[in-house]
């Protein structure tokens, strides 16, 4: 854990592989220290179908879960260097954007935990 899992039209993977794209999502969730070394999962989903604000604009969205515990302040630094990273490698992608949602505890689980 976490899970970062990235929506994009499918026309995103003309311009980039779906394994560079996934790798610098990992090495920038990586770098911000937050997280136990090979704790991280990232995985993509491209669509062909969507509308985006009444369009079929090119976009990439990033859902990122982490267990609950780091600040705001944590949260938003990871977000923010995602998307900086994402900017740059796709600067002709009008929407390019992410969410981070905390896991509880309580309710988490796993195979290892049952």
């Amino acid at each position: 854990m976490p899970h970062f899992v990235i929506d994009c039209s499918k026309n995103i993977l003309a311009h980039q592989s779906p394994q560079v794209i996934i790798q610098k999502v990992y090495d920038t969730a990586d770098a911000s220290g937050l997280f136990a070394p090979g704790e991280i999962k990232v995985r993509i989903n491209a669509f062909e179908h969507y509308i985006v604000g009444g369009t079929q604009k090119d976009f990439i969205h990033v859902f990122g879960n982490i267990m609950e515990g780091r600040t705001v302040d944590q949260k938003k630094k990871l977000s923010d260097s995602i998307i900086r990273e994402l900017k740059a490698m796709f600067p002709e992608v009008p929407i390019v954007s992410i969410n981070i949602r905390d896991f509880e505890k309580a309710t988490y689980s796993n195979r290892d935990l049952v």
